[in-house]
Parts: structure tokens; C-alpha cells; sequence
């Protein structure tokens, strides 16, 4: 079965970036495993619209009642969620601004963090509705260790993953790269033997 993969590059460099470069090297890994592997790209350097009052109004409306402005306003954020769907393994380029995720990356959660489109809510709680699929993140940072008590990207990242369904999620750090117990290939290939539980 073809795997379709959905590669986020969040970082504000568009030359020399540590996530840029991880992600490729990522996306390229598995595209060597599946020739016919496809690839989404989404690059959240060209901006994305932040929530406003227009588009909670028109989250909150059924959608046979939506007017065309409204219907305009979530079209991005349909656009994305689509993208989600479509896609086996998302690949989230994850630079590190300020000990948390870059604006960028927060105005992508919020377009696709959608009540009855992505998750839903039940008498045993908040259910994610994207299921079955794997995400990697490519971790990078000057000065802040994966894990760390000041990382507060990564938890953040994985809960709201989780909140909408992805909740098999694997952490590749960047600054591990030339230290000896970072192996790229390792990692990937024990990511590529847990795809078979999704098939």
C-alpha cells in the first residue's frame, strides 16, 4: 500500500535550518524504503491565518447554516485538517523559539484543533478522530534540552497530538546528530516495523 507522508517545515529559516534539514533527511529515509511513497508538503513559513472573531463564529455554526464569508473563513483550516486525513506519518520540523513552538507552528494546531471534525467529546471524554497515523518530530535548539524542564514544546506538541488522535509519536533530536548514540537509521527503521499495526 502506497504511504502518503505530511512534511511541516515550521522553521522562519528557509537556508541553514537544523528541522529543514532533519525533515528531509526523515522524508527521504522512508521515500528510499517505497518508491511510490507520496509526499504533502506544507510549509508554515508562508503564513497562515491566525484565529479571529469570524472564524469561531463560523466553528461554532453548523455547517448548512454557514454563511459564504464563513464558509470562506474556514477554508484553510479545512485545506489542513485534509491534509491530515490523507496522510499515514506527518513530519513536523520543530525548532525550538523561546523554550516552546514557533507562532507558526501554534497558528497550524489551531486551524486544525476542530470540535467534531478532528476530536470529539464523549461521556468518557475528549476522543481524537485522526486515527491510525504516526508522527515524527524533528527536534532542534540552541540552548534547550529535549525533555528538559524549560523544553515546553514537546509535551505541549504531544498532548495536542494525542488530544486529536495522534498519539503514536516519536521524537528525533537534531542536536544528537554527532554524538555517538544517535543513529537516524535506527531510529526510522524501528518507526517503519510499527507501520504494520496501521495497515
Amino acid at each position: 500500500m502506497t504511504q502518503t507522508i505530511l512534511k511541516i517545515n515550521s522553521s522562519g529559516r528557509t537556508q541553514d535550518s537544523l528541522t529543514r534539514n532533519g525533515v528531509n533527511q526523515v522524508v527521504d529515509w522512508f521515500k528510499r524504503q517505497d518508491f511510490q511513497t507520496q509526499v504533502i508538503e506544507r510549509d508554515l513559513n508562508h503564513s497562515l491565518p491566525f484565529i479571529d472573531e469570524v472564524w469561531i463564529d463560523a466553528n461554532f455554526t453548523s455547517s448548512e447554516n454557514r454563511t459564504s464569508n464563513q464558509q470562506h473563513a474556514l477554508n484553510k483550516s479545512n485545506e489542513l485538517i485534509n491534509e491530515l486525513f490523507q496522510s499515514d506519518l506527518i513530519v513536523i520540523g520543530l525548532p525550538i523559539y523561546n523554550f516552546s513552538i514557533p507562532a507558526t507552528l501554534k497558528a497550524w494546531i489551531d486551524q486544525v484543533s476542530r470540535a467534531k471534525v478532528t476530536f470529539q467529546y464523549t461521556e468518557k471524554g475528549p476522543e481524537g478522530l485522526i486515527k491510525n497515523k504516526q508522527a515524527i518530530l524533528v527536534y532542534a535548539s540552541g540552548g534547550t534540552p529535549l525533555g528538559s524542564e524549560i523544553d515546553f514544546a514537546t509535551p505541549y506538541l504531544k498532548y495536542i497530538l494525542g488530544f486529536i488522535g495522534i498519539d503514536d509519536v516519536t521524537i528525533i533530536d537534531t542536536n544528537q546528530e554527532n554524538k555517538n548514540n544517535w543513529s537516524l537509521d535506527q531510529q526510522l527503521s524501528a518507526i517503519k516495523q510499527k507501520e504494520k499495526k496501521y495497515a
